[in-house]
């Protein structure tokens, strides 16, 4: 059942709740991860109070009126559900001057129990003291304790140890990559990517694209051209294993692999096949500047057929990529670099890439991975293809 998330009167007519709005169809919960807030700030109808962390996206909690944070009846790191009670908001400042003896109540009683926990940390150095001259007077065991502490491990101290909960982005990554390599016969073919002829396309159009389409040539949008023209090649690598069936997709939706800082999402790029360079390059643009301002919606990361992965942003020569359930393989892509080849029986220096495919080996054979991975190459090595369709 859905609650309302519209604010409603409290009591008095001066004071509203703010409540947990509706967060998607799939999310039925969500941490509440930090207030943005104090109690006593004066806050404006739709501003933001508070943040809910889900599974996928974080959602704010808004003020439904103008007026003054009461308090909050909710706690930083509970489990709350939408139309849950996070604050009570007064109309004007009037009731939020009560809160302020009770705070300086709360912080003598805090403060009486200290005297009993001083004595007893007094009590223990007396005791330690006293026990000493009995431990230095027998002169035999003091050699075994070095022998002992020299054969383990010396371990840091626990002080110098941070234990934080995880986010709930985080722990949703966790629990579906393992729930993937649980799943998944998982396989990894390699291959490399001459990248002399789209540098050198980008090179010589880069200027042109801007002014006609304003947005930057890069490198993504050519490999999601190949890895539509690859997968239109190898339809298995598409499809995906539902019980005993397999299921073909006749569309191509491609994932994209984005690392924000509050952990990776997966942004897709709906009818890839559909679409021409500078509408992949505009489409890329925008979702990757939602995934990083936390703006991102669930239905943009929804779905999805095939995933690209390019840890070659962050310098990653070689990798192998984990699948992202319920698709059946993704591909990585890394960092260029110049190396020696043999061209024409001469050995020059040439831009190259590892690419790699990771597939699910109960569906996809060894031969369609590798023929992925050589459609992938010939099309990146030579653009023309997609021109000529060959």
């Amino acid at each position: 059942m859905q609650k309302s998330c519209r604010a409603f009167s409290s009591g008095d007519g001066d004071l509203v709740d703010a409540v947990v709005p509706f967060m998607g169809e799939s999310i039925t919960d969500g941490t509440l991860a930090t207030f943005l807030k104090k109690p006593g700030d004066r806050v404006a109808a739709d501003e933001p109070i508070a943040q809910i962390e889900t599974d996928k996206v974080t959602i704010d909690v808004v003020s439904p009126q103008d007026g003054v944070i009461q308090e909050y009846v909710a706690k930083e790191g509970d489990t709350v559900e939408p139309g849950t009670k996070i604050a009570v908001i007064s109309k004007s400042a009037d009731g939020v001057a009560s809160a302020a003896p009770f705070e300086k109540k709360s912080e003598k009683v805090a403060s009486k129990p200290s005297p009993p926990g001083d004595t007893v940390k007094e009590d223990k150095p007396k005791a330690k003291v006293e026990a000493s001259p009995a431990v230095e007077k027998p002169k035999g065991p003091s050699p075994p304790p070095p022998k002992r502490t020299a054969t383990e491990p010396v371990l840091p101290p626990k002080e110098r140890e941070r234990r934080v909960p995880m986010t709930r982005l985080r722990k949703r990554v966790a629990t579906r990559l393992k729930d993937s390599q649980n799943t998944f016969a998982m396989l990894t073919t390699f291959n490399e990517v001459d990248m002399t002829n789209l540098m050198k396309l980008r090179s010589d159009y880069k200027d042109a694209f801007v002014e006609k389409h304003g947005v930057k040539l890069g490198f993504m949008s050519g490999f999601v051209k190949a890895a539509v023209s690859a997968l239109q090649h190898q339809p298995i690598v598409n499809a995906v294993i539902d019980g005993d069936d397999i299921i073909y997709r006749d569309y191509i939706d491609i994932s994209i692999a984005v690392g924000t800082p509050k952990g990776l999402v997966v942004p897709v790029i709906r009818d890839a096949g559909g679409m021409n360079f500078a509408e992949i390059e505009k489409t890329i643009n925008s979702l990757a500047k939602k995934a990083n301002d936390g703006t991102i919606s669930i239905d943009e990361m929804a779905g999805g057929s095939f995933t690209i992965s390019n840890g070659g942003v962050y310098g990653s020569l070689l990798s192998t990529p984990i699948i992202n359930p319920p698709q059946s393989a993704i591909m990585g892509m890394h960092s260029i670099v110049s190396r020696p080849m043999v061209v024409g029986g001469n050995i020059v220096p040439r831009p190259m890439m590892y690419i790699a495919l990771t597939y699910d080996h109960r569906l996809i054979d060894g031969r369609e991975a590798v023929f992925f991975l050589r459609r992938i190459k010939d099309v990146v090595e030579d653009p023309r293809r997609l021109l000529l369709d060959v």
